[in-house]
């Protein structure tokens, strides 16, 4: 029962993978089992009918973890002008309704105020705050402005600097906790943000997600296998204790 729930643990993160393979920025989870000898657990408190219940069951399994890849997703040019994509570490820094959370989805636009926003229409944050990009006279005229961001996530608008991207990184970003569309908080043990270095931003382009889907069906497949495996184990032990108990009973 306990390796069939492991088994359904590692299901439900591949099914979720496969389900945002088209997202952007999308960051995929990976699973990890750790063995353990009987030989290991020897020391242990001893198990009973009497004392075990199905809220233990965990503590039996071969230990299953998970963790985010933050490896780089596949570079796709859009030609769109707010579209922004980051080479190399570092992540946009977007104000919530929850407070500041981080992200590499750069699918960006602009909200009524002309601001830069997120497809959420939170706004993101430059170094001084909100980046302001657009009058709101300017809406009938898409095209009527220039609007170039630099490598160094510098804005400019027909010249005129009128901003700069926060970039920031972690020293572990392993600790951030996914908070939902492709974005991310600080987990209870990690350090603070700091400046980002060593990055380049494209504009007009797209980072997409870094879900491989021919290596995760072939893992759902595999993993949906190993859980029917166990399912037929459940289902001989309950017939030979079926069967113990009804010759138990005839005698």
């Amino acid at each position: 029962a306990s390796g069939a729930l492991a088994y359904q643990h590692r299901m439900e993160i591949l099914s979720n993978n496969i389900a945002n393979t088209n997202t952007v920025g999308f960051k995929q989870d990976k699973t990890q089992f750790q063995a353990y000898y009987a030989s290991a657990l020897k020391n242990s408190t001893p198990q009973t009918v009497a004392n075990t219940n199905a809220s233990q069951a965990e503590d039996f399994w071969f230990k299953l973890t998970s963790h985010t890849d933050h490896s780089s997703g596949p570079l796709r040019k859009t030609g769109n002008r707010f579209d922004l994509a980051i080479r190399g570490n570092g992540f946009f820094c977007v104000e919530t309704p929850d407070g500041i959370q981080y992200t590499r989805r750069g699918d960006f636009g602009i909200d009524v105020n002309g601001n830069l926003v997120t497809s959420e229409g939170w706004p993101v944050l430059g170094e001084g705050g909100e980046i302001p990009v657009e009058s709101q006279a300017d809406f009938t005229d898409k095209d009527g402005h220039e609007i170039v961001v630099h490598g160094d996530g510098s804005v400019e608008v027909d010249g005129n600097t009128v901003g700069k991207l926060r970039i920031v990184e972690f020293p572990d970003p392993q600790q951030l906790v996914k908070a939902g569309n492709t974005n991310f908080i600080v987990g209870p043990s990690n350090t603070a943000e700091s400046e980002a270095t060593g990055y380049r931003i494209s504009q007009g382009m797209i980072e997409l997600s870094n879900v491989d889907a021919v290596r995760m069906m072939t893992e759902l497949i595999e993993t949906l296998r190993g859980f029917e495996s166990y399912q037929k184990v459940i289902r001989s032990i309950d017939e030979v204790n079926s069967l113990a108990i009804k010759e138990v009973g005839k005698a």
